[in-house]
């Protein structure tokens, strides 16, 4: 009878800990989908209260330092392109904040399986920049 209940409040636990685990989760890529988004509107208002991108002729920034560069002058194409920076580095930073959750948890199985997987994404961004 004991053991059943020490099943029981353990798996109580395990489910406690996975919403909460959800949570933080979901809330993170919420907010970082809010932001990405408002970065997005105040550049696109810049572009459209302006009528032009903040760059003469064909030039558009393509490097993430020239974006930045671009953004510290107030320029909209650079200040859209930083939002859209924010947007897709979302799913890598939630593989970096589960990270953080499960070692928090000490479920260190999920740890190393999700530091691999960070690897492999961080290794593809600097393949597709050499690339």
């Amino acid at each position: 009878m004991q053991q059943q209940n020490n099943t029981i409040e353990r798996n109580e636990k395990n489910e406690k800990s996975a919403e909460e685990l959800e949570l933080i989760i979901s809330t993170f890529l919420r907010i970082g989908v809010i932001l990405s988004s408002i970065v997005i509107l105040t550049g696109l208002l810049m572009f459209l209260i302006s009528g032009h991108s903040g760059y003469t002729g064909n030039y558009y920034p393509t490097k993430p330092i020239e974006i930045l560069k671009g953004c510290t002058y107030f320029k909209p194409y650079a200040i859209i392109l930083f939002g859209l920076l924010i947007l897709m580095a979302i799913p890598v930073l939630r593989v970096a904040v589960s990270i953080l959750v499960f070692f928090k948890e000490g479920d260190y199985l999920y740890v190393k399986i999700t530091s691999l997987v960070l690897v492999i994404l961080l290794c593809s961004i600097l393949m597709g920049k050499v690339g």
